[in-house]
């Protein structure tokens, strides 16, 4: 029943898609099978390479197709070659990038050797497409979810009505947060024409910066809570990221699933930390500018994996000279309005359209030109008290969890909090935005 309903979630959207699924479900389930039973190298590399092959040659094709045929089209240029390709109208599928990274992952820890293949084809089917995490996340790890599929599951009392809070407090997040508030500061920034006053150019960085946590930390708490209320255990992917102390921290607290998985299948097999301080650097580098690629077919994607590359390795050499961390509370609170201040810097690579748009924001942030105001002081007060709120927030909160936080709240105080957000949610005027990392 849990399949059939992931299917028709998924082609509810765009059912000939549904072929993409059925294509990976199958090669990775025969790879997985024979990476199980055989023992020869050669034949072991053979799986894996298939199976590898099939994922990332879907991933290329619809997500990169396009990408890779404009620059190719821009290098014979610089030769003198004018070469006007076809047009491809390619459509990108929801969450190819999750399901593809997920089911990689299957195949590659059964050539280690670090995991048991799934029972039956009925729980790798499961597995693949579970429909609370198919489009967005989290990346879940086989050995994590498939023998949760071995039995039948029926949630408590407790953990139904917890699920149902979660997934409460995520669409919370997304439509108010994220889209009625946020994006409307976010989209008038970004989409401005010309330089503008900094106050306003840092208003709507901010108001990005929030609206990209609301929206796919909301995202998250939805298929966390979801799978709970269906008697499912989803692993956090959000832990108060914005109050982290330095960048390392920061990786370690967003997109957890994805920053985890880019450690294990892609920076450790490339040396990791093993082969010497430079080495140690270029991995860094590399595997930041491959998540950065991964969240986007545009060359912007990959100044922001740089500038990210870049901080961590700054701070590795910070602590090599100063190895001493900061104990008292103001500095570790002046060090994390540091971090967060460089994150958000960042965030302008992110949703900027082009290099011009990011440049001219840039420009604004730091006071070099611009003279235009956008926001009305309604806004820009909603969005820096707003913002204000969500960073101290999460640096309190940096060593505890939003379910500890319900557990020890008073009910009365919950149920309040919750018939509020419920009120919200139907209130609400809401444009109905899909969530962003549906594009990824």
């Amino acid at each position: 029943m849990l399949l059939l309903a992931s299917y028709i979630f998924y082609g509810l959207w765009n059912p000939p898609l549904i072929l993409l699924l059925w294509i990976s479900t199958l090669i990775d389930w025969t790879a997985g099978q024979k990476l199980a039973k055989v023992e020869a190298k050669a034949k072991r590399r053979f799986w894996l390479l298939l199976s590898m092959a099939v994922n990332l040659g879907f991933l290329g094709f619809f997500k990169y197709g396009n990408f890779l045929l404009e620059n190719f089209q821009q290098m014979l240029a610089l030769f003198g070659q004018d070469y006007q390709p076809p047009k491809w109208d390619i459509l990108l599928p929801m969450g190819i990038s999750f399901y593809t990274f997920q089911t990689m992952s299957y195949t590659i820890d059964l050539y280690k050797k670090k995991i048991e293949p799934a029972r039956s084809f009925l729980d790798f089917s499961l597995y693949v497409t579970f429909f609370p995490q198919l489009v967005a996340g989290p990346i879940v790890r086989s050995d994590a979810l498939i023998p949760q599929f071995y039995e039948p599951k029926r949630a408590s009392e407790s953990a139904f009505f917890l699920g149902f809070l979660l997934l409460t407090i995520g669409l919370f997040e997304k439509m108010v947060f994220a889209d009625s508030l946020l994006s409307p500061v976010a989209d008038a920034i970004f989409g401005s024409k010309e330089a503008l006053l900094p106050l306003d150019a840092w208003t709507g960085v901010l108001a990005f910066s929030g609206q990209i946590f609301f929206d796919f930390a909301g995202y998250s708490l939805c298929a966390i809570g979801i799978a709970m209320m269906l008697g499912f255990s989803l692993p956090d992917n959000f832990r108060y990221p914005y109050g982290s102390i330095g960048f390392s921290e920061f990786w370690g607290r967003w997109h957890i699933s994805l920053s985890s998985w880019l450690r294990d299948y892609l920076y450790i097999p490339l040396g990791g930390n093993r082969k010497g301080f430079s080495r140690t650097q270029i991995n860094l580098m590399l595997t930041m500018l491959l998540g950065g690629l991964w969240h986007g077919a545009s060359w912007t994607f990959v100044v922001w994996g740089f500038l990210h590359g870049s901080y961590l390795i700054i701070e590795r050499l910070v602590r090599l000279r100063w190895p001493v961390k900061p104990s008292k509370g103001f500095i570790q609170v002046i060090l994390a309005f540091l971090t967060f201040s460089a994150v958000n810097i960042t965030w302008v690579f992110f949703r900027a359209e082009d290099f011009k748009s990011a440049w001219r924001l840039l420009l604004s942030l730091f006071y070099l030109g611009g003279e235009k105001a956008v926001l009305t002081s309604n806004f820009m007060v909603l969005t820096l008290l707003l913002m204000s709120l969500v960073f101290f927030g999460h640096y309190a909160m940096r060593k505890h969890s939003l379910v500890q936080l319900i557990e020890k709240s008073p009910r009365w105080l919950i149920l309040s909090l919750w018939g509020i957000m419920l009120f919200a949610l139907f209130t609400v005027q809401s444009s109905g935005e899909q969530f962003i990392y549906f594009q990824f």
